[in-house]
């Protein structure tokens, strides 16, 4: 076997550490053109960039949602049929998921296929650490009502203690 090229194994003393640089007679280099003709080719060929802020912007903290908006989501979702009712059973007290375990079979949320929306959010709170909520669902055309109780536990978590939902008649 006849071999091309080889390296020796340990680096010699002054021996370069790297590979010679490339001399190309085609290629111009720094040395052949002066400074001053190079500069303002250069700048005309590369593009102004935008400035960019110095520190990057911030929005400022959101604050978290109300404990309606957080249940009437939840209640949407498993009312429609998007999730099952044991998805929602640590936040629901006996009752109200006797209560909504029955409205889920009914699906009375459930439209063709449609998914509802939530077009408004209200709740009064009779005393503190309870609300009675409300909310308005959308289905396509036909909107529908959502009522729900609230109380806020020793362990401080809100649960819900009932649940109605109302269709239009006919």
């Amino acid at each position: 076997m006849h071999k091309v090229m080889t390296r020796p194994r340990t680096r010699q003393a002054g021996a370069p550490t790297r590979p010679p640089t490339r001399t190309d007679p085609r290629r111009p280099t720094a040395a052949r053109t002066p400074t001053a003709a190079r500069t303002p080719t250069a700048a005309a060929r590369t593009p102004a960039r935008p400035l960019r802020p110095t520190r990057p912007l911030r929005t400022p903290p959101q604050p978290p949602p109300h404990p309606t908006e957080l249940f009437t989501e939840r209640l949407l979702l498993v009312l429609s049929g998007q999730k099952p009712v044991h998805w929602a059973a640590r936040h629901i007290a006996h009752t109200a998921f006797d209560e909504l375990t029955r409205l889920a079979e009914l699906a009375p949320l459930t439209v063709n296929g449609r998914r509802p929306t939530v077009h408004r959010i209200g709740h009064y709170e009779p005393r503190p650490g309870v609300y009675e909520v409300f909310a308005r669902i959308g289905t396509g055309p036909v909107l529908r009502a959502l009522a729900f109780r609230l109380h806020l536990g020793a362990d401080q978590k809100w649960r819900c203690t009932a649940v109605e939902v109302a269709t239009p008649p006919g």
